[in-house]
């Protein structure tokens, strides 16, 4: 093999193991406005949103902020490990034409396995903070739980839908407003730090 083409091979062998490539999808077309749906109130059929409580919660915001915070100090680490590889990539593509193909290609399989490592560091972080987000959404429900119980019981409820599931109707009896409300006078925030997830997936007790 000629040496441009083992640098060749190199730079993008060690390129795919440390890209992480661009998707973008195609907006879907904008349906056309209909009319809303109205009627009277069904007595007893109460509605809730559990992902506007946690996104209008004070509870909820904080731990957004937190996650947002886990995640960038998660991408610096990568980053910090991705950096000497590449620019141990840019210092073998220079001295590429003065070595022979034997120390070339030892140097070439050295790379490609530091290259593999950050792009399995990088998936390790993704999967912790996944991980966090879940267990965080999972607490903040927790808490909302006893609210929303006494928030189905002063409003009378018999039934109780997803609101996110309704396609339309009267929505008096929504009780997200008040669980948000009732939920920011007993908690605005929570201790977050970032799961420890095994190599098969799992997450680690706390």
């Amino acid at each position: 093999m000629s040496r441009h083409n083992g640098m060749k091979r190199v730079v993008l062998g060690v390129a795919v193991a440390l890209g992480t490539a661009a998707v973008s999808a195609a907006q879907p077309p904008t349906p056309p406005k209909a009319e809303p749906l109205q009627g009277p109130l069904v007595p007893g059929v109460c509605l809730l949103s559990r992902e506007a409580i946690v996104v209008h919660a004070k509870v909820g915001m904080a731990a957004s902020t937190r996650i947002n915070q886990l995640a960038q100090q998660a991408q610096a680490e990568v980053d910090a490990a991705r950096k000497p590889v590449e620019a141990d990539v840019e210092k073998l593509r220079a001295q590429a034409a003065s070595l022979t193909p034997a120390e070339r290609g030892k140097q070439e399989q050295a790379l490609t396995v530091r290259a593999q490592q950050v792009q399995q560091l990088q998936a390790q972080r993704a999967k912790e903070i996944e991980a966090t987000r879940l267990k965080t959404t999972a607490r903040i429900a927790e808490l909302a739980q006893p609210i929303i119980a006494d928030a189905y019981k002063s409003k009378g409820c018999g039934l109780l839908l997803d609101r996110n599931a309704v396609l339309g109707g009267n929505l008096g009896n929504d009780l997200t407003a008040v669980v948000v409300q009732g939920l920011d006078a007993r908690v605005t925030t929570i201790a977050i730090e970032r799961e420890k997830v095994s190599a098969g997936g799992a997450a680690g007790m706390p």
